[in-house]
This record gives structure tokens, C-alpha cells and sequence, in this order.
């Protein structure tokens, strides 16, 4: 057992996704996953053991942001030795091209978090995908006629920026979309020596101003879900 994870030795699979709405990680677990388990509700935050054709899988909420997030991964890795963590999340578009629902999968996550700046003083590292989980998820997308896009994403440590234009930017810069978690995930599980791939939903629009309901946003994202249980 962990700080922040009440599950026994044992009882989290080598694999986990990791949403950061812990509701969203129960409609994961009661919807995909054959007889699952709840292994955790510390503080709200979810978490569930289950199997998907026959493979042991988890699926653990983080809550919002890099550090929320860090908690989890470190426990998940250090005390409960995960060897896969899959962000599965929501996204805010950057590009114009790109629309409501559309699969983004983060090739490397550009960020405004200080972590890695206070790791690496006076440099810049550049946390990035797994290439092997990455490769298997375009490969699973194009077999199965599902659509996406791959590339730079932004995690923001600010929801709500004090200039709405903050995103031109980085998308004169190519990055595809805007979410909390990825780079912080890639970073963590590169010291580490574990896997990791972010795979997001486009939930809303920076360009368009559309959005996608907070309840709809909870239960209805199944295509990215159903990369992530396949490539695990």
C-alpha cells in the first residue's frame, strides 16, 4: 500500500490507464474491463483491476495536472511496479483542422510546467512517446478505420490563461492541442525505464469556441479507450 493508493501488493496490473476523472475511470472499468475490481477511493481518486480479452489491465484517475498526476505515477511505478501508463484524456484544439472528437496521439508534449526546467537548469529536455506503444497505436487506429492525428501537444499548467490568444503561438509552431498531463507522464516514466503514451479526445475548440458537455465528456469517449486497451 501507498500514500495515495490503498491497493495491496498485487493488485494493480503492470498496465494502466490513466484518466484524470476518476468517474471516467469507473465507466472505463464497468464498461470494458470483465469482472473489475475497486482497488482505491483515496481522496475520490479511482481506481480498478479488471481483464480485457483475458489481459490483466488498470485503470487509476489522477486528477487534473502535472502534479496531481505525479503522485499517482510515482506510487504506480515505485510501489505497485506498473510497466505501461496510458494517459487516456480530454483536449482542447489548437488547429483549425482539427474538430470536436478527433483521436490525438502525443508524439512529445511541449509544457509550461517548471518541472523538467528545475530538473534540467539551463536546458531543455523534451519528454516524448514510447515508441513502441506509439507505433502500435497508429497501426491499431489504421487497421480499424478509426481516424487520428499525431504530433506535438501542450500540457498547461493554467486552465484558464490571462490572454486568449496564448494558444497562437504554439500552434504557429504546429502544436496540434492543449491538455494537463502528458509531459509530465513521458518525463516521469523515462526516469523510470517505463512505457507511456498519451491518447486524447478533442473535447473543445480554442479556434472554433465549440466544446463537448462535461457529462458527455465522462462516459462517451470510447474510440481513444479502445486504442489503449488493444495496444496494451
Amino acid at each position: 500500500m501507498s500514500i495515495h493508493i490503498s491497493a495491496k501488493p498485487g493488485e494493480i496490473a503492470e498496465t494502466v490507464l490513466l484518466p484524470g476523472d476518476p468517474l471516467r475511470a469507473q465507466w472505463i472499468a464497468e464498461t470494458f474491463l470483465d469482472n473489475p475490481v475497486c482497488y482505491n477511493n483515496i481522496r475520490g481518486m479511482l481506481g480498478y483491476t479488471g481483464f480485457y480479452k483475458k489481459k490483466r489491465i488498470s485503470v487509476q484517475g489522477t486528477g487534473m495536472g502535472i502534479p496531481s498526476t505525479l503522485i499517482y505515477c510515482h506510487e504506480l511505478i515505485t510501489t505497485h511496479k506498473a510497466k505501461q501508463l496510458i494517459r487516456v484524456g480530454s483536449a482542447g484544439a489548437y488547429q483549425k483542422e482539427i474538430h470536436l472528437r478527433d483521436i490525438i496521439i502525443a508524439m512529445s508534449a511541449s509544457t509550461t510546467s517548471a518541472i523538467n526546467a528545475n530538473r534540467f537548469p539551463n536546458s531543455f529536455y523534451a519528454p516524448t512517446a514510447d515508441f513502441d506503444l506509439f507505433s502500435k497505436s497508429i497501426a491499431y487506429a489504421q487497421k480499424n478505420n478509426i481516424t487520428i492525428k499525431a504530433g506535438n501537444v501542450l500540457s498547461a499548467d493554467q486552465f484558464y490563461d490571462d490572454d486568449p490568444n496564448f494558444y497562437k503561438k504554439w500552434a504557429e509552431f504546429g502544436v496540434l492541442c492543449v491538455e494537463m498531463e502528458a509531459a509530465g507522464i513521458y518525463s516521469i516514466a523515462a526516469k523510470h525505464k517505463v512505457k507511456a503514451l498519451t491518447i486524447l479526445t478533442i473535447s473543445d475548440s480554442l479556434v472554433t469556441k465549440e466544446q463537448i458537455p462535461a457529462s458527455e465528456r465522462e462516459n462517451s469517449f470510447t474510440k481513444m479507450v479502445e486504442i489503449a486497451l488493444n495496444i496494451s
